[in-house]
């Protein structure tokens, strides 16, 4: 294999384009569907055709590809499934406004024309998201890529909603839904985004039917009252116990509603009385349901007033609250208005505020799917990571209703449903049927409904591997290994996914869901385009390159935090690419050849401690990536990486490496090189996979891709507490000697002398053994070790574990000099110190600041006041030595 030497610096986007096509040339991302491996999988969450990349994608499929080729190292056969979700409001709100830009709209296409702009749209734009994730790195199975709405997925939606129509458990009923009167169809709670809006209380008085007074309710929605047809009571309210008027007068409409009682009701809250709007409320719908109550619909699907609203018919509902609160003010039966701030629903595409309607829809049984979906994380047989979320997981599926499946767009799953016109027979079918079963009438007309898109997803674990077929794909690699997604749809989504798996296929569609927090912006705000806080990760990557901007995010992902993204740490992660860079080409300059075993006979303390470490690390990632704690396997790596091999293990060999008589040592010691680096960018790969496929590449003694390396056994020698005892002593001394440079303001180039007064003689053994170390990367002239030396005069003092440092410093700084230009910088410090602490001290300041601003101040002042006392410190010490 030819070997091309490093370029000087590293160019990312040239390597990353260069790497990420020979992959695929490759097929290194395909499975094997008969594999006799161990298999691993994961499906992805499918994004919305109509996404781009932001940075909740890029967390969460960083983290599957860390998984993938993580698994794939440790000798699993992999598949990631990928793939894109129809999205049906979304596209389809996407495709209505260019029709509107080219002066037309769906009505005008008619449904059939429609649908086909929908695909022409997807064909062109659909792709996007796609091209994006790949990159950020993602080592999916492209060649598997699915769509919810492809003829295969398709096939088996149309088989699921048949088999469960068919057991009872799909049906179709009146049922509160959230409405959006812009876009005409019904909306899951996901689909409804909560805003705090100032609104009012409005206080209503409700006289007693025989008029002997009456009762007070508070709405903040005056309008829905029309559609009123009962007051509740709490039964414990004591406050009404000796009531005996059992109706109220419907205010403007004069209808007598019964008084009921209901625990639902609060006891705390306002008079105790609530109107009870069945048709516009979910809450009173299910009290409506409870005792029996009329349902009277007020508010149309396009939020004009309805018939039933009487004089306020035909108005839009916003100008009936108006005239419906003018209406109480003259009758004398509106009693007060309070301002009240309160959350209201939008549609998450129009914002348009969402109606709750009482609307014909489909639904399915919730409450029979969701206890095995429930047995299931109870046993275990499901995990849910951090295991916090378990308890939400219960909150929702214990108290889980019927899910309305259905949604009055075009673009989506149209139900499998066909009316005959004749005999009004429902057929629900696979296929479209010729006549009516009944009748033999062949006039039927299918379902203009579509399904939910959360329906298809349900379904994605087992239908993307060619379910209903049992494919050699579903054998192999259901149950997936891991999911890996946002807290946000833990419901919507998750849950689906195990009550539809686990009752079409007899088995959980996961054994871990692992759910990962918010990327939030560097103060912890969630990120939006109204605050300008958005960080564009096509952007981070343009500019800083791809391993960066993974390694940031893996390195910040803890469990249960969000991760708080900023450039600046992206910017910090660029240069721990750069540093091993350096390091490997540094490291190539030395490697001509790779190395079949080490010569554990011939190597030196260095080496036997970076075998050493290099074993622990491998270690600690592996059982951190198993355990999901991404944070703390990035950080074994970038301390091994940046601290141990780059920092200390490379400067340590170099003698070594240049030495030219050569010899067994040097030989031992380029074997140890050799693997180190060979592991190390192994561990590396899963994080950085660009830069360390690239390395590999110039690494003699490599065949192929990284991708198809192994993960990194115990080496021979394996651990040494030994080796890793004595050089924590050995970096310890040289830190302290270098800290009192930097302290004293010492040239690297002076050389210096040194004392060791051991308490522990095998730190003074580990100090003699390896003083030629020492001497060389403290800079020495000399080191001894002496057990009964006395405190020498002008010797700064650095205490180690186990012994004391002297660094002798007389002759090499001038004490009077030294502390007259530590006290004029103390000066200077305390000065401005003190202006610091006027402004800080200021209310005005700490009020009217914006809170970055002051938290910059206060940043800015701790860290000048740690200079200040270390100043000082050296300062004291210098006057001590001078005693």
């Amino acid at each position: 294999m030819s070997r091309e030497l490093l370029d000087k610096s590293y160019s990312p986007e040239d390597v990353e384009k260069h790497w990420y096509a020979y992959w695929e040339q490759e097929k290194l991302f395909a499975a094997d569907e008969t594999t006799t491996k161990k298999p691993y999988s994961i499906v992805i969450p499918p994004p919305n055709v109509t996404g781009v990349l932001h940075m909740g994608h890029a967390l969460n499929n960083t983290m599957q590809d860390i998984m993938c080729r993580y698994r794939r190292l440790k000798g699993d056969s992999v598949l990631w499934m990928p793939g894109t979700d129809h999205a049906g409001i979304a596209t389809q709100n996407v495709v209505e406004k260019k029709l509107a830009a080219e002066g037309t709209d769906r009505h005008q296409l008619g449904r059939e024309q429609f649908i086909e702009s929908v695909w022409e749209w997807r064909k062109q734009y659909g792709s996007a998201i796609i091209n994006q994730l790949k990159r950020l790195g993602a080592s999916c199975d492209w060649d598997r890529e699915r769509f919810t709405m492809d003829e295969g997925l398709s096939r088996a939606v149309r088989k699921v909603f048949v088999q469960l129509y068919d057991e009872g458990l799909i049906y179709q009923g009146d049922y509160i839904i959230n409405w959006c009167c812009r876009c005409h169809t019904a909306l899951s709670d996901l689909e409804v985004e909560h805003e705090d809006i100032d609104g009012a209380f409005y206080h209503i008085r409700y006289p007693f039917a025989d008029g002997s007074g009456g009762l007070t309710v508070a709405t903040t929605r005056p309008e829905t009252m029309l559609g009123d047809t009962a007051v509740a009571l709490h039964p414990d309210d004591e406050r009404y116990a000796g009531l005996t008027a059992k109706t109220v007068t419907l205010p403007l409409m004069n209808r007598e509603i019964p008084i009921i009682r209901d625990t639902y009701v609060d006891l705390s809250t306002g008079t105790g009385a609530l109107k009870v709007t069945p048709a516009h409320d979910p809450n009173d719908f299910e009290i409506g349901r409870r005792h029996d109550l009329p349902s009277i619909k007020v508010i149309a699907d396009d939020g004009s007033m309805t018939e039933e609203a009487g004089r306020f018919a035909g108005m839009d509902r916003f100008a009936c609250r108006k005239a419906v609160v003018a209406a109480l003010e003259a009758e004398g039966l509106l009693e007060r208005i309070e301002p009240h701030r309160h959350s209201v629903g939008h549609c998450y595409r129009c914002k348009t505020v969402v109606e709750p309607n009482l609307s014909r829809q489909w639904f399915v049984k919730a409450k029979p799917l969701a206890e095995k979906a429930i047995a299931a994380v109870e046993t275990g047989k499901t995990r849910i990571i951090p295991e916090s979320w378990t308890k939400t997981y219960y909150e929702w599926m214990y108290n889980i209703r019927d899910w309305c499946i259905s949604r009055q767009i075009w673009w989506g799953h149209q139900i499998p449903a066909w009316t005959c016109q004749g005999c009004r027979r429902m057929v629900v079918a696979l296929e479209a049927p010729d006549v009516c079963p009944d009748c033999g009438s062949t006039d039927l007309i299918q379902e203009t409904d579509v399904l939910d898109t959360w329906f298809s997803s349900a379904l994605w674990p087992f239908s993307t591997m060619g379910w209903p077929d049992r494919t050699d794909l579903l054998k192999t690699y259901y149950p997936t290994s891991v999911l890996v997604t946002g807290f946000d749809i833990l419901f919507f989504w998750v849950a689906r996914m195990m009550m539809m798996g686990i009752h079409f296929m007899g088995e959980i569609p996961f054994k871990d869901v692992y759910v990962h927090a918010l990327v939030r912006d560097e103060e912890g705000k969630k990120m939006s385009k109204s605050k300008g806080n958005v960080i564009d990760p096509l952007n981070v990557i343009e500019q800083y390159g791809t391993d960066a901007f993974r390694f940031t995010l893996a390195a910040f992902a803890a469990q249960g935090r969000d991760v708080k993204m900023s450039e600046k740490r992206v910017e910090g992660y660029r240069h721990f690419i750069n540093k091993l860079w350096n390091a490997a080409r540094f490291s190539l300059m030395h490697l001509e050849r790779g190395f079949d075993a080490i010569d554990a006979a011939n190597i030196s303390l260095q080496d036997r401690w970076i075998l050493s470490r290099l074993n622990r690390v491998a270690r600690q990632t592996e059982e951190a990536l198993d355990a999901y704690k991404f944070n703390e396997a990035a950080g074994a790596v970038y301390q091994f990486v940046w601290h141990e091999l780059c920092d200390w293990y490379l400067e340590a060999i170099k003698p070594t490496l240049y030495d030219e008589a050569g010899g067994a040592a040097k030989a031992a010691t380029l074997s140890v090189l050799w693997r180190v680096f060979r592991e190390a960018l192994v561990i590396l790969h899963p994080f950085a996979p660009f830069v360390t496929e690239e390395i590999w590449h110039s690494l003699p003694g490599t065949e192929g891709s990284i991708m198809r390396a192994s993960w990194p056994e115990t080496l021979t020698p394996g651990d040494d507490p030994d080796a890793e005892a004595q050089m924590q002593t050995v970096m310890a001394t040289i830190t302290g000697i270098r800290n009192v440079r930097g302290e004293m303001n010492i040239a690297p180039s002076t050389a210096l002398e040194v004392v060791v007064q051991p308490e522990d003689p095998q730190i003074g053994d580990a100090i003699e053994k390896n003083r030629d170390l020492i001497v060389n990367l403290a800079r020495l002239s000399d080191i001894r070790v002496d057990a009964s030396v006395q405190r020498p005069k002008a010797a700064a003092t650095v205490l180690i574990d186990g012994a004391t440092v002297f660094v002798m410093l007389e002759g090499i700084i001038d004490f009077v000099q030294e502390q007259a230009r530590l006290e004029k910088e103390i000066g200077k410090l305390s000065k401005e110190l003190s202006g610091m602490n006027r402004k800080l001290g200021n209310e005005d300041f700490l009020k009217k600041a914006p809170p970055e601003v002051v938290a910059g101040v206060r940043e800015k002042h701790a860290a000048m006041l740690e200079k200040q006392h270390a100043l000082e410190a050296t300062r004291d010490r210098i006057q001590a030595m001078m005693e």
